[in-house]
């Protein structure tokens, strides 16, 4: 079965590509929200996790730089997190000021099925793709995101 391609609203036709990288990043975002549901965690607290079960042991301060997040976002997520027992977060022996982040065993225990959910999430939105169109589609995304990184750069600064 083919979905019709949304109709774009006549202010948004000189933005195409932008409606549709809208369109995706809501439909995608939408899926692994219901299937974090079902896992007990919000949209962004998989990725903490993620980062976390690389290296455990990361001060707030490290795990912001990695997610690209704002701070009240994070201190906010990771709050919930500790609350839910997947995590404690304690003063850094050289700043206590800083806050390290441990994975309990509750949160080290979820490696496995987040791992699953994104395989999953990965199966469903690339199941209409070659792997060549995947490929080219991940290099897209990567330009495009850059694009909008460096807008406000110098282009001397750009390379």
């Amino acid at each position: 079965m083919t979905v019709p391609a949304p109709r774009i609203p006549s202010t948004a036709r000189d933005g195409r590509l932008s409606y549709a990288v809208f369109q995706l990043g809501r439909t995608h975002r939408s899926y692994a929200a219901a299937m974090l549901r079902e896992m007990d965690l919000h949209p962004g607290q998989e990725l903490l996790l993620m980062h976390l079960f690389d290296k455990d042991g990361q001060t707030q301060s490290e795990l912001l730089e990695s997610v690209g997040l704002d701070h009240s976002t994070v201190s906010k997520a990771l709050r919930r997190m500790q609350d839910g027992g997947l995590l404690t977060r304690e003063p850094a022996a050289h700043d206590r000021r800083a806050m390290v982040v441990r994975l309990t065993d509750k949160g080290r225990a979820m490696k496995k099925p987040i791992a699953a959910m994104w395989q999953a999430l990965e199966e469903t939105s690339a199941q209409n793709l070659t792997a060549d169109e995947t490929e080219t589609f991940i290099s897209v995304v990567g330009n495009i995101t850059k694009a909008i990184n460096d807008r406000n750069r110098p282009a001397s600064d750009k390379n």
